[in-house]
């Protein structure tokens, strides 16, 4: 997993409250496989009409966001199913953190999980960011996980709180295998003394 220590960059302004899973990412796309490639759908029924065409008047289609890796949203964001698939989909698609005053719980847990960061600050703190992406062209934050910080050249800077076994994991890039192989001697160790039976061992 990709560790998370300092991010500096754009940010896009989502403001609407009660995101969940299915509008980040539709479940007619989650028939793949891979981890990769959900990018190109995230929010598609806000970027797109029914016959596909690209909606122009959708935040993430202004060019002055074109680039953002941080996204800025309402409250209780990712709610709804606990599809993986969504925090697989803001990555692809660019982003490296998301900022709002309320996540779903199942969707926070899956970030973590996949070296994305949920960052939760008050309403308004988010609502001064909102606010500032809106009205400065190329707006940029910077998020300090080692300082649990956000901070801009414009005088902004907040903190937020972080549990720190999940701050920890993030820091250092581990997720659930890599937390495992941590311990693989004394694993190997283990299996040594107790050997499988002669039924369960590979041909």
């Amino acid at each position: 997993m990709k560790s998370f220590t300092v991010h500096r960059g754009r940010v896009a302004p989502l403001d609407r409250v009660n995101v969940d899973t299915d509008q980040i990412i539709p479940k007619q796309f989650l028939k793949r496989i891979e981890r990769t490639g959900f990018g190109q759908f995230v929010f598609y029924d806000w970027r797109f009409s029914g016959d596909g065409k690209r909606n122009p008047d959708f935040v993430l289609h202004e060019p002055r966001y074109e680039g953002a890796s941080v996204l800025v949203a309402g409250r209780n964001f990712g709610c709804g199913s606990s599809r993986e698939h969504a925090v697989w989909a803001l990555a692809d698609f660019g982003f490296r953190a998301v900022i709002s005053s309320s996540f779903g719980d199942i969707f926070a847990n899956n970030s973590a999980k996949n070296g994305f960061l949920a960052v939760r600050l008050s309403e308004d703190e988010v609502a001064a960011l909102m606010q500032q992406a809106e009205e400065i062209d190329g707006y940029q934050v910077t998020i300090d996980l080692e300082k649990c910080e956000v901070r801009d050249e414009q005088g902004f800077r907040a903190t937020f709180p972080m549990d720190e076994f999940v701050r920890h994991c993030l820091l250092n890039g581990l997720d659930d295998i890599g937390l495992t192989l941590q311990h693989e001697a004394e694993i190997e160790a283990y299996e040594a003394r107790h050997p499988a039976p002669a039924a369960l061992r590979a041909p």
